[in-house]
């Protein structure tokens, strides 16, 4: 391949380089777009009052049940996890949701309202978990009859 050969083919490969990138700017302007319509919430989601009582809640009501519930920041989304279960409280631009996930499937959402009592979404959550909590016993008693038998 000749010198001329080569330099062609390196100024093609920047040529479509650039090409490509212009999707990722984009891309970029659309997700800084998308982090500036939600900052109010997520801002309000990190600082209300309310979200700290909720996670009070949701500690007490998974150590009444036996069950760690671990509570983690996730950018500006808060994600509580719990038996395989995860709920996530994410800023939208119209609002917080909370999404509830059993592994990586999305099972429901719901709007947040920071108004109303966040026991509500704590008993709610811990309904799904305690169910898990049963399936869980249920197939660690067969478990352990099964090695009795044996």
């Amino acid at each position: 391949m000749s010198f001329l050969d080569n330099l062609e083919n390196n100024l093609k490969s920047l040529e479509s380089a650039e090409a490509a990138g212009m999707p990722d700017s984009a891309a970029r302007e659309k997700e800084r777009g998308q982090a500036i319509a939600v900052a109010p919430w997520a801002e309000r989601l990190r600082n209300d009052p309310w979200t700290a009582q909720l996670m009070q809640l949701m500690t007490r009501a998974g150590f009444q049940r036996r069950t760690k519930v671990n509570l983690a920041w996730i950018g500006a989304t808060l994600r509580m996890d719990a038996r395989g279960h995860k709920l996530e409280l994410r800023p939208e631009p119209k609002g917080v949701t909370a999404v509830y996930l059993h592994g990586i499937d999305e099972s429901a959402r719901e709007p947040v309202s920071f108004k109303e009592d966040p026991k509500k979404l704590v008993e709610r959550w811990m309904t799904i978990v305690d169910a898990q909590k049963k399936v869980d016993d249920e197939a660690t008693a067969r478990a352990m009859a099964e090695i009795e038998r044996d």
